[in-house]
């Protein structure tokens, strides 16, 4: 079973700065780990791999700077990455960043089973693993807590509020990964020395066959017109009344009129 993971180097901090130029994120400077949903979709990718065989390929799209979470994961036990990185890519959104990395996975597959990360910490959108899905056209599961082979199908646990479900998903699809019971693992002492060793494949955009109008700001029909700290003010009113009773009517009579209640 051939397997590719998608992971995202996101910063390590709430001290995010913005270009107020380009209103994207500045990257450079900013403590960066390997998105927290990513971490499980590896771990994933190593349970399939020792239940099915086959190879684990993990993939990353962003500035040179993400090959150390690339490392990460081959210390972790993946076979090989692979870093998408060109200034061209820059400022993509998630179409345009769907997009590429659907591209990727053309080069370097065709791969049985693309597992991400459910969202970014960074952006929330979770749109990315699906987007991919549709510009690759075959089947996508997303909010998976556990993947386990099925001949030549998946059966994947999808996780609700309230429930779970079990699905049997036909291959190649793409899953979408949830934090779950089977925690990402920790690196070895051997395999981080092996990682440190091992060459990280570059694609570039003259690797992948792109086309320009579709990455970039200028393939992404997102713009973000304005990004600002939410500004929370607080006021402290005092209930007056005889007794805790009348304090509580006191209350609920301002609530009321406030239409909180």
């Amino acid at each position: 079973m051939k397997i590719l993971v998608c992971v995202k180097q996101v910063p390590d901090t709430t001290e995010i700065k913005i270009d107020p130029v380009t209103n994207t994120l500045i990257r450079t400077g900013v403590p960066s780990i390997m998105n927290p949903f990513d971490a499980y979709a590896v771990e994933q990718a190593l349970r399939l791999k020792e239940a099915a065989g086959g190879t684990v390929s993990v993939v990353s799209m962003g500035p040179p700077q993400a090959m150390s979470i690339l490392t990460d994961a081959l210390a972790m036990g993946a076979d090989e990455a692979h870093l998408i990185t060109d200034r061209r890519f820059g400022g993509s959104d998630t179409l345009a960043t769907s997009y590429i990395l659907s591209c990727a996975v053309r080069q370097l597959g065709p791969f049985d089973v693309i597992l991400c990360g459910k969202q970014a910490i960074d952006g929330d959108t979770g749109q990315v693993g699906p987007e991919m899905a549709e510009h690759l056209g075959i089947a996508q599961v997303t909010y998976v807590s556990q993947l386990r082979p099925d001949g030549d199908r998946l059966e994947a646990v999808r996780e609700h509020p309230d429930r779970q479900e079990i699905l049997s998903v036909a291959l190649p699809a793409v899953i979408t990964v949830v934090k779950g019971e089977e925690r990402p693992r920790f690196e070895t002492i051997r395999g981080r020395l092996k990682a440190n060793r091992q060459e990280i494949g570059i694609l570039d955009r003259e690797a992948l066959p792109v086309e320009d109008e579709k990455i970039g700001l200028t393939g992404s029909p997102t713009k973000v017109k304005r990004t600002f700290t939410p500004e929370r003010h607080a006021e402290c009113v005092w209930v007056e009344g005889e007794s805790a009773k009348d304090q509580a009517k006191a209350l609920c009579q301002a609530l009321s009129r406030a239409h909180v209640i």
